[in-house]
Order: C-alpha cells, then sequence, then structure tokens
C-alpha cells in the first residue's frame, strides 16, 4: 500500500495491512499482517507499531528448511529524499539509526514490511539452538541419525599439541 504523505491528516491515521512482499529467496509461508499508527509533524512522518508474519529459511548447521515466526515493533521516522540531497555529509547519531526517506510525498508500506523481515532475519539461522548439525566426514544429519565414523583426522597444525598430550599421559 502506498501512503501519500500529504493526505496524513493531523491527527494521524490506523492502518492494519496484510501483505505478502517479494523477498529474493526467501519464501514468504504466512502473509505479514502490520498494525501501524502514521502522524506527520511538518514534512516528517512518524510511523509505529507491530509486524508479524512466517518466512522459511535453511539451518545454517544441517541445511534443512524450517519456519521462523517474526513479530517485530517498527519505529521509524521519514524525511523527505531532496532533504538529504541539501546536505553534504552528514553523521547519523545512534538515535537517528531509525531514519529513512520518502520520495515524491509517497511511503510505501510493503518497503517497511520488508526491511524488518531482512532486520530480523539472524545471520546464522538456526532451526533449533540444539541443532547438531551434518557430520562433516559423511554428510549424516546428526539430529535424525547417528554417525559412526571412526576417524576424527586431526587438523595437522594442532597434531603436535596431540603427541605433547600422550607425553603428558604416559609421565604424570
Amino acid at each position: 500500500m502506498k501512503i501519500q504523505v500529504f493526505e496524513i491528516p493531523q491527527e494521524g491515521i490506523n492502518l492494519e495491512l496484510e501483505e505478502t512482499p517479494y523477498l529474493d529467496n526467501i519464501k514468504v509461508t504466512k502473509p505479514f499482517r502490520a498494525i501501524l499508527h502514521i502522524e506527520k509533524k511538518g514534512l516528517e512522518v512518524f510511523i509505529k507499531g507491530i509486524v508479524s508474519g512466517e518466512i522459511e529459511l535453511q539451518c545454517s548447521r544441517c541445511l534443512k528448511e524450517f519456519k521462523m515466526p517474526i513479530k517485530t515493533t517498527v519505529e521509524i521516522s521519514y524525511h523527505p529524499l531532496e532533504e538529504l540531497k541539501k546536505e553534504e555529509l552528514i553523521e547519523l547519531k545512534s538515535d537517528e539509526m531509525e531514519v529513512d526517506f520518502y520520495r515524491d510525498g509517497v511511503i510505501d508500506t510493503e518497503n517497511i514490511i520488508r526491511d524488518q523481515i531482512f532486520l530480523s532475519i539472524p545471520m546464522k539461522p538456526l532451526c533449533s539452538e540444539e541443532c547438531k548439525g551434518i557430520c562433516p566426514l559423511c554428510g549424516v544429519n546428526l539430529n535424525e541419525e547417528n554417525c559412526y565414523c571412526s576417524s576424527r583426522e586431526i587438523d595437522p597444525r594442532l597434531a603436535i599439541l596431540q603427541t605433547l598430550l600422550r607425553r603428558i599421559k604416559t609421565n604424570g
């Protein structure tokens, strides 16, 4: 949904939306619902609310697909893009990190939802904290079956430590 900034009333507006944004390489398994309150002060627009939905990710340990629910709060202030062009080089302070810009008096709610999804995805998604991953030798998913690989190769750079450990055990 596109919001016309100049049509936002002084008292603000409340919106309830349901959107399925397009995300590269990420499958949306449950449409995203957004409950937003939008206010305008001069040319600045403030948006607060909640975004929730569900996506499908791949576990970084076992490579299995899993569904991840997302529920996050939104608190963004928008400024006209033209305002940015007037300024040379600016440094954002920590309280200005939730700032975005709109162009031609229009804010697209799909962009808000998409940004919140990307911000909620962990760097290394896990199907569960207890995920055991896959065996590096045979490729078995250790969550589903046991691995019987007997040869555990030691990194050649650490082989000297194994020799030292054996000496300590025989002498000590």
